[in-house]
């Protein structure tokens, strides 16, 4: 596998991206209709609260951004994504607490309502900011019934298991990057691989001869078995795609 620079916009249709968005929009939501200067006077809830949200898709966007040069850093992002998820979900469960509830049971109805709903897969045209800031809108339509409710523990809990939901799908592409790393390895081995490569091309094309058959420009190569096994020769560098024979035989 060579270097390749490309684009960092492809987090934009990634699931966990597109949750992490109405995850953000919800809290804000949430926080900017149920905290008031009697429950939050000096405005530190709404604040850390917001701000654990932002970091879920800001860190997935960086992780995406650097996972062309380092997928170090971009699982390292990742897995910070998942405790800012975690941040959110203790500071919602807290709030239920202090109203004297707990967090929805896991074989709740309501729960599974939540869950059920599934997000429509990206579809983007080249104008990719505005379709996907258009997709996350939409999506997030389909949990307004939850999102948008006057009560303080649906909105909470509704928010809860979205959180829930975006941590699985950050853990399933945890796993992904592992994979594509050991199959393919990182950033900076693939580096040293093309720096070997393009150094053994640089010998075997140093004071090259051309061919006197076909005039292509011969390399260096080293005969690997008969007579002059181990020796060196300059052959044609069409061979491969012409089938040009001809070679010089370097005393």
């Amino acid at each position: 596998m060579g270097v390749n620079i490309g684009s960092t916009a492809g987090y934009m249709c990634l699931d966990s991206w597109v949750m992490a968005k109405i995850v953000q929009l919800g809290v804000w939501d949430f926080c900017e209709k149920f905290l008031n200067l009697d429950n939050d006077p000096n405005g530190r809830q709404f604040d850390q609260t917001t701000q654990a949200a932002r970091t879920v898709p800001a860190n997935i966007a960086e992780g995406s951004a650097r996972r062309q040069t380092s997928r170090e850093t971009e699982m390292k992002l990742i897995d910070v994504t998942r405790a800012s998820l975690s941040e959110t979900i203790d500071d919602l469960s807290f709030i239920c607490m202090r109203l004297g509830y707990p967090v929805w049971k896991r074989d709740d109805l309501r729960v599974s309502g939540v869950r059920q709903v599934r997000l429509d897969k990206a579809n983007y045209s080249d104008d990719i900011l505005h379709d996907a800031t258009e997709h996350v809108l939409t999506q997030k339509s389909k949990f307004d019934p939850w999102l948008k409710s006057e009560n303080i523990l649906v909105q909470a809990n509704a928010l809860i298991i979205l959180c829930t939901r975006t941590i699985s799908m950050l853990k399933g592409q945890l796993q992904h990057s592992l994979t594509e790393f050991r199959e393919a390895g990182g950033f900076t081995e693939n580096m040293t691989q093309e720096r070997l490569m393009a150094i053994k091309t640089q010998n075997q094309t140093e004071g090259a001869p051309i061919c006197q058959l076909c005039g292509a420009v011969m390399v260096k190569r080293t005969a690997k078995k008969g007579v002059r096994a181990g020796t060196q020769f300059w052959s044609c560098s069409n061979y491969h795609t012409t089938g040009c024979k001809y070679i010089i035989n370097i005393p």
